[in-house]
């Protein structure tokens, strides 16, 4: 095995400074010869307590992206990850695609994963269309969502905001809240379940969660790691972190 670290890939990730997750993730499924470099958008006002506040957010992660950006570039990744979920939906799919081609070109033409086309990636792969979703947001954000994945072929069954109050909050949403809020928005018609959200951790409950529903749960983080390694050309997988990184 040659010594040089990320000799496999080095994946530039974008977070903003308020995550406290995603890299705790990308070290959970790192695999061998592949390293994550970090850049982080500065959030001066984490509060997301109103629809309001929420979009003001959205407009610090746009401000603060290319800094961003810029810093992790220094470190000559091979793809970027962007490690934030939010801004990824917004404005729909036709959104979605004018945000990914802003980072492309900001990075000199890397591939760039998000998480709004790792999870819809992942649900193509999973051959699910009927879906149920939470979320850690407000009204506002999740109407976002529900555009995104109605106007790339999904229906949504169910969905459910959690409506933390800032975006620290968010990795303070407790297991047991989750397995509960899990549970209320299953039924016989959701094929599959999302959450979204990078600063909440799922990968563990996610794969739990498969078992005793008797149904795939897709958790955005690792959906965009498994979106990530894939589209690096690497086909490591991984045995507790949920259907998609063990057969796909």
């Amino acid at each position: 095995m040659p010594d040089i670290t990320g000799y496999r890939a080095k994946v530039g990730v974008i977070v903003p400074s308020t995550n406290t997750v995603v890299e705790h993730d990308t070290a959970l499924l790192r695999p061998h010869g592949v390293t994550f470099h970090t850049g982080r958008m500065r959030i001066t006002d984490p509060r997301m307590d109103s629809n309001a506040n929420f979009e003001a957010l959205i407009l610090q992660i746009r401000e603060a992206i290319s800094a961003a950006l810029a810093d992790v570039m220094t470190a000559k990744p091979d793809v970027m990850m962007m490690g934030m979920s939010g801004e990824t939906f917004w404005g729909g799919a036709e959104g979605h695609d004018a945000f990914h081609a802003r980072v492309t070109e900001a990075t000199g033409g890397l591939q760039v994963t998000t998480g709004a086309a790792a999870c819809r990636a992942a649900l193509e792969a999973l051959g699910v269309r009927r879906i149920a979703v939470f979320s850690p947001y407000q009204p506002v954000a999740d109407e976002q969502v529900i555009r995104y994945f109605t106007e790339v072929g999904f229906e949504i069954v169910t969905m459910k905001g959690l409506k933390a109050p800032n975006a620290t909050a968010i990795a303070e949403i407790s297991p047991a809240q989750v397995i509960e809020t899990l549970r209320e928005i299953d039924s016989p018609e959701a094929q599959a379940i999302v959450q979204v959200g990078t600063n909440l951790s799922m990968v563990g409950i996610a794969d739990q969660a498969e078992h005793w529903l008797g149904k795939p749960v897709v958790a955005i983080n690792a959906a965009t790691i498994w979106h990530t390694l894939r589209t690096a050309g690497l086909q490591d997988t991984f045995a507790d972190a949920g259907r998609l990184l063990r057969e796909f």
